[in-house]
């Protein structure tokens, strides 16, 4: 398949209103998953906004970080929750909101062919209780939000079959601190867009490797020290080879609660990394592809942090989708456009956080359910809209005039606007990776949030300067303590899973608010945004997430594996 660029179009953001492409491949998918009602297709239009615009606006729903203490609106029991106690709506549990003690259909309402389809949206939004936080099947992981099948974990977010994990977005890991998004990791520590790793420090895109310590782009490595873009190498340090007995009396000295020590490693490996040839699509086992660090796929374009898809595109940090388009953060979906959310969904559209689902429109968490238009905090139930449960006839009958209707009004083929979303802007994820300031947010109709930490009611807080540098000299009095954030001066606890680990490994206590080290974490990475530039050898045309004015030395696929394999 070959994707061709027939038509231009114009973002619709007044802020934006960049040129961007719709492929006959596009046209054709929205012509694939058009629903059909009766015996009309109610065809999905193609896009109004960029591709970042719509993936900023999805963003803008989804906050994973931001955790509040507040009240369960129903059993009064003190819980944690994602909603600040300000939010408009009520807030449960999740052994309240699973209960039979409510139901989300005794909300239904009333639909209004005179108003704004969105309107009403939000409307029944501010009235059906939501959920505290996203987790499922997961045990001990309370301070942690969009898990599943988790267990032992601690402020951790959007990970999935992970143990014993703490800060980060692991996936099928264990033991691992300070991560994002690591697959198959464990006993690693600050690492980033790492697969099957044990044992390692400090890494970024390592492969299959294990004892890596201060490493970049390293596959089937092993014991390695400040080194970058080597395959299947053995005692390696600053990329040269030295043998067994040399390399270990270099790691012995290794002191990584020796901040000197520690900032001359980082720097010999960014000297190391500015002669490192980068491909310009870090992937695996593809087939048509185009983005970044895709895995297993096969046409798919314009993805990003993609595994094991198909006939996809504008999809990021994605697992197990087939014919999907502008989905975000979700698994084993299929026919799913404009989709923020979980996993086990089937045909849904413009809709969040749904799982095990079938036929959703512009609907958000509802769990096995099937038949959805304009539904919230649904569970169980067919053909509803707007909550109200239809008869099968009854909802096919409906549901075509609501669509003529928000054509009518621009609606339809739109996800939810940004100024829908229950959080302030700076809330959410869209904040990480579209950065706006207070007065760009306002200005463009969205919330703000003043946020303001809860100071920690402990026996002493101690600026993270005056910690003893060496883990054997931290008592254990620290767990009584919080630590005052060397940038930002927020505080922050140390949790005693979190100080065993330190000392097992021979790590510092950190110095940094844990919201800092994320920040840290993302500042590695480029954006997810594709640029036209030329392979530095042949000067073929690529497409790749390194901008055309940045330093590095960037390879098509052909120089690439012929220079580094």
């Amino acid at each position: 398949m070959v994707h061709t660029f027939p038509m231009q179009q114009i973002c619709a953001n007044a802020w934006c209103k960049q040129t961007f492409e719709i492929t006959d491949e596009d046209l054709a998918f929205y012509d694939k998953v058009s629903p059909v009602f009766g015996d009309k297709k109610e065809q999905i239009p193609p896009p109004t906004l960029c591709p970042q615009c719509r993936q900023q606006r999805r963003y803008a729903i989804r906050n994973e970080r931001n955790l509040y203490k507040r009240t369960c609106d129903l059993c009064k029991k003190s819980i944690l929750s994602m909603y600040s106690p300000d939010k408009p709506f009520p807030v449960y549990c999740p052994e309240c909101w699973w209960s039979d003690k409510w139901h989300g259909t005794t909300h239904g309402r009333e639909v209004d062919l005179t108003r704004p389809f969105f309107e009403q949206i939000e409307e029944l939004q501010c009235t059906v209780p939501r959920i505290s936080l996203y987790l499922v099947n997961s045990q001990n992981c309370d301070y942690c939000n969009f898990l599943g099948d988790c267990k032992n974990c601690y402020l951790t977010f959007g990970s999935v079959y992970s143990e014993d994990c703490l800060y980060g977005s692991a996936y099928y890991a264990k033991n691992c601190v300070d991560n994002l998004v690591t697959r198959e990791c464990q006993w690693s520590y600050e690492c980033t867009d790492c697969r099957q790793l044990y044992s390692c420090f400090y890494c970024q895109d390592c492969y299959h490797s294990d004892h890596l310590f201060f490493c970049y782009d390293l596959q089937g490595c092993s014991e390695c020290i400040a080194c970058a873009g080597l395959r299947n190498a053995k005692y390696h340090i600053g990329n040269k080879q030295y043998d067994k007995k040399e390399y270990e009396a270099v790691k012995r000295d290794l002191n990584f609660c020796n901040p000197t020590q520690k900032k001359e490693w980082l720097t010999k490996l960014q000297k190391v990394k500015q002669t490192t040839i980068r491909h310009y699509m870090p992937s695996s086992n593809v087939q048509n592809v185009s983005g970044t660090h895709i895995y297993n796929s096969k046409n798919t374009f314009r993805s990003f942090f993609v595994d094991r898809c198909e006939d996809c595109a504008y999809c990021m940090q994605v697992v197990d989708l087939k014919d999907c388009y502008d989905n975000n953060y979700t698994e084993e979906n299929e026919l799913c456009n404009e989709y923020l959310g979980m996993y086990g969904a089937t045909n849904a559209f413009f809709s969040t956080f749904s799982r095990s689902t079938y036929e959703v429109y512009y609907s958000e968490y509802c769990i096995g359910a099937k038949y959805m238009f304009g539904c919230t905090n649904v569970r169980d139930r067919e053909y509803c809209i707007l909550n109200k449960q239809y008869t099968k006839e009854e909802y096919e009958e409906l549901v075509p005039k609501i669509i003529e209707h928000m054509r009518s009004t621009g609606e339809w083929g739109e996800f939810f606007p940004v100024a829908l979303s229950p959080f302030a802007y700076n809330e959410t994820v869209a904040q990480e990776y579209f950065p706006l300031s207070e007065e760009e947010v306002l200005k463009r109709g969205w919330k703000w949030r003043d946020q303001k930490d809860e100071i920690p009611k402990v026996e002493r807080i101690i600026p993270a300067a005056k910690l003893p540098n060496s883990i054997n000299d931290i008592p254990d009095d620290i767990l009584n303590w919080a630590v005052e954030c060397e940038a930002t001066k927020r505080p922050f606890r140390i949790i005693k899973q979190e100080l065993d680990f330190y000392r097992k490994m021979r790590l510092p206590i950190p110095h940094f608010h844990p919201d800092e080290r994320h920040k840290h974490r993302m500042a590695l990475r480029n954006p997810r945004k594709l640029f036209s530039r030329t392979c530095a050898k042949c000067e073929k045309p690529i497409q790749t997430t390194y901008a055309p004015d940045r330093p590095e030395i960037v390879y098509c696929e052909e120089c690439y594996l012929k220079e580094v394999y």
